[in-house]
């Protein structure tokens, strides 16, 4: 327990702060569970899931709670799934 006041109010800080992180990254595992199943069952809701956990990791990196490139490398690994999969090849 903090014996001074700055310290306890860094304490309930980063508590609030681990609570609210965490439960961003539990979402965005989510999201990359429903869009890999949706993906890979080539199911119509595939497209918007995608387009959902990239808003979601791009908002996670934005608030601090992803590195830059740990939220390209998940954007970019569910984008080669969904590409591979609904035939769109590049040019």
């Amino acid at each position: 327990m903090p014996n001074i006041k700055a310290a306890a109010k860094a304490l309930r800080q980063s508590k609030k702060l681990q609570v609210r992180n965490a439960a961003v990254k539990n979402n965005i595992k989510s999201l990359v569970k429903k869009s890999t199943k949706a993906i890979q069952t080539k199911s119509e809701t595939a497209a918007a899931l995608v387009k959902q956990l990239a808003k979601a990791v791009d908002k996670a990196v934005q608030k601090g709670v992803l590195k830059k490139n740990t939220g390209r490398r998940r954007q970019s690994r569910i984008m080669k799934k969904f590409n591979a999969a609904f035939g769109v090849t590049k040019k």
